[in-house]
């Protein structure tokens, strides 16, 4: 059909359709650049569905098809079969368990024939979904505990179900809809308490635990000397102040131990003291059995993956050594380079001025997205364009994060770059809901 169609164009805003575009193509670059091997025709290699960006440009035709088919769907779709969609979701997850295939040490991948599907992924579009259709109920007052963790469930247990599948960084994925939560009236007392506790992590493996205990009590009794007043006049401060202490104490003494002991398996916990630049402690070691490379019998090296990517980027310098021209992607020396790592590629290839370049469209993404969810009369159409924000804020602050060695490597694709079907097709009709939502953005969809 026509771009002047008024079935299909009538209030679509073009601009995020032609950012999606072109990060489609910088992609479909990057996976080239990364991946192409000297000497086969192009034009043949990627149509022959038999390279990883020959299968990723049919997976871009088949995400331009979905597109499409959303653009032409009714807005109030969505929110009409919103519980549906998250219901589907949470079963896919739950189907995992019995028929799942391990790949890469994940264990959250259905294969079906020659495919591969990742429930986790589609349901980044469901708990958007399901979030703005409760937020938006005219009988959910956001103000109320109750509604708060309601809210917070419908977040949180489809996290609990991947983490279960031992795909931990997309389960961190789900915990970005807090941010819609907190457009739609989350007190900030709670995000600065969760960003508390996250210093607080830090800190216990940063600092020695019986020097950071002492520290907590001193500011435990600072805080109570400069309240001196309000507690002479609230005698119940006194056990306010003491249960923060015991919860602090509590977390640094044995919360953060058992989680590391218990909960990540080794590798994780060694990228995670690999990002703070710290030897894991002996007693965590004990507690797991020494992951071994099972030709040599060495134990694995946690920091090669991140060494090896800033080689990469640093090698590239300010315009890069240009197209199929990288030496570290080229030659494999920066594992999974088409996926996690694919802004190597990019900086290598076109230097520091290409990664900005890249940086600026993502940033130019992100603010339209939000400057579309704002123009909303709906509340539902609101929500789930922050859901959206949300999302694609953290998948690039992650993955970007990583490959600088900024944040521990937990297996965060960068959103339209990154090689991968399900990840393409997720990202897609996210944003494109969101095109056809504001594309009605006069009506208010409840």
């Amino acid at each position: 059909m026509s771009q002047r169609d008024p079935a299909i164009s009538k209030g679509i805003d073009w601009s995020l359709i032609w950012i999606y575009f072109l990060l489609v193509t910088i992609g479909l670059l990057a996976i080239f650049g990364a991946t192409y091997k000297e000497g086969d025709p192009v034009i043949q290699s990627f149509l022959n569905f038999k390279t990883d960006y020959s299968k990723q440009f049919y997976f871009f035709l088949v995400a331009l098809v979905l597109g499409l088919f959303t653009l032409l769907t009714d807005s109030k779709f969505f929110s009409a079969t919103a519980n549906i969609w998250y219901t589907a979701g949470i079963i896919l997850l739950l189907l995992v368990f019995p028929f799942h295939t391990r790949v890469s040490g994940t264990e959250s991948i259905i294969r079906i024939g020659g495919f591969q599907f990742q429930p986790a992924e589609f349901c980044k579009i469901s708990v958007a979904l399901a979030l703005a259709k409760y937020l938006s109920r005219p009988d959910t007052d956001f103000t109320r505990t109750r509604s708060q963790l309601i809210a917070a469930a419908i977040t949180i247990f489809p996290a609990a179900l991947t983490i279960m599948q031992k795909e931990t960084g997309l389960a961190l994925v789900f915990f970005a809809f807090f941010l819609v939560m907190y457009r739609e009236g989350l007190p900030s007392a709670i995000l600065v308490i969760g960003f508390a506790v996250g210093a607080l992590v830090i800190a216990t493996l940063l600092v020695e635990k019986n020097t950071l205990a002492l520290v907590l009590t001193g500011l435990a009794l600072l805080l109570a000397y400069l309240m001196r007043r309000q507690i002479s006049r609230d005698p119940s401060f006194h056990i306010q102040l003491l249960l923060l202490w015991v919860v602090c104490v509590g977390i640094q003494r044995f919360g953060v131990p058992f989680v590391f002991k218990h909960v990540l398996k080794l590798y994780q916990v060694e990228r995670i003291y690999s990002t703070i630049g710290r030897e894991v402690p002996q007693e965590y070691i004990e507690v797991h059995e020494k992951e071994t490379d099972n030709t040599t019998g060495k134990k694995k090296d946690t920091d090669y993956n991140v060494r090896q990517s800033k080689i990469a980027i640093g090698s590239g310098g300010v315009i890069g050594k240009g197209l199929l021209k990288g030496t570290q992607t080229r030659y494999g020396f920066v594992p999974e380079q088409r996926t996690d790592f694919i802004f190597d590629t990019i900086a290598e290839g076109f230097g520091f001025v290409g990664s900005f370049i890249l940086m600026l469209i993502y940033l130019l993404l992100l603010f339209r997205i939000v400057t579309v969810a704002e123009r909303q009369r709906s509340v539902f159409s609101r929500c789930y364009g922050y859901g959206v924000a949300a999302v694609f804020f953290f998948h690039i602050a992650i993955n970007v994060a990583m490959t600088v060695g900024l944040a521990p490597v937990i297996g965060i694709p960068l959103p339209f770059i990154s090689y991968g079907g399900t990840s393409l097709l997720t990202f897609t009709i996210l944003l494109f809901i969101l095109v056809r939502l504001d594309a009605d953005r006069h009506m208010v969809i409840r």
